[in-house]
């Protein structure tokens, strides 16, 4: 029973995993406010470009995002609208919770961290 558990909800953990990391996750809410080249998300996010490339291929990989070329240049996007929808939803939840997800043993910022930065 529990292998068929795991393997349901694997796709979501996939999902889940892809958005997990900073600065995917940063690109893709960057993506949902409208397209944006390499050179865009590299000046909004402070990052190198090569940094920006590798995370823009994971994305397209799991085909969170896509591109179209126009000219010389590549402007990427979300592949699908639900996705805007999913970062609202997580952000009502996290309002919703407090700083409990924050500051959770497991995932969340370390309590020395969270107040520093408060």
């Amino acid at each position: 029973m529990a292998m068929n558990c795991a393997r349901d909800v694997a796709p979501a953990v996939a999902l889940f995993r892809s958005l997990g990391d900073p600065t995917r996750l940063a690109i893709v809410r960057r993506l949902a406010e409208g397209e944006a080249r390499v050179v865009d998300l590299t000046r909004a996010l402070g990052l190198a470009q090569s940094t920006v490339s590798k995370h823009l291929a994971c994305l397209r990989d799991c085909r969170l995002i896509d591109y179209r070329i126009e000219g010389r240049q590549s402007f990427y996007s979300l592949t699908r609208p639900e996705l805007v929808d999913l970062l609202r939803s997580a952000e009502l939840l996290l309002a919703e919770t407090g700083e409990a997800v924050a500051l959770c043993a497991n995932y969340g910022v370390p309590a020395a961290e969270a107040v520093a930065t408060a």
